[in-house]
């Protein structure tokens, strides 16, 4: 017998409550044209105390640790930003898209108790993400492959540091 949604549920939202708190991530990102860059952000992961869609509800803000010229030079990319997200069942609502800044959904699958991936396609936009936690969620490492029209145009690597633990949840 299959276990239940309701079981994978449930390790969807421990899986994600295990990400939540402040966390530097070093990026590395190689562009189609050869082109390699460097940029370290900061990103807070929050959820909600009662969210307002699915069965559970964060919030992603993000922001350089620093500057630098990566932005000027790749301006598709929004130096910092909040977007929420809402786990519904195996789909990851969210309120803005990776590489856009319209609403995107990605599906959901679970590698094992420490990694999920995310599948998104939205406008000419296919992007597959692997999240991993990592020495007892200490680390994270973060692989993200984005094909536009088909064809492969960004590969990233990010290898994030818990600097901060989970603060209270948020009120709506």
């Amino acid at each position: 017998m299959p276990p239940s949604r309701i079981q994978l549920d449930s390790n969807l939202r421990r899986w994600f409550s295990r990400n939540l708190g402040l966390w530097r991530s070093r990026r590395l990102y190689f562009f189609a044209d050869g082109e390699a860059l460097r940029v370290d952000m900061m990103l807070r992961v929050e959820s909600f105390a009662e969210p307002v869609e699915g069965e559970a509800a964060y919030r992603f803000t993000w922001w350089p640790e620093q500057e630098g010229d990566f932005f000027d030079r790749k301006p598709r990319f929004t130096p910092s930003g909040t977007m929420e997200a809402y786990l519904c069942g195996h789909q990851l609502r969210r309120s803005r898209g990776y590489l856009c800044g319209s609403p995107t959904k990605s599906q959901i699958r679970q590698v094992d108790e420490h990694e999920m991936m995310f599948e998104s396609h939205y406008e000419e936009w296919r992007i597959l993400e692997h999240i991993r936690l990592v020495d007892q969620d200490r680390f994270r490492a973060r692989s993200i492959y984005s094909w536009k029209d088909g064809s492969l145009d960004l590969a990233e690597t990010h290898h994030e540091i818990r600097l901060e633990e989970a603060g209270d949840a948020l009120l709506v």
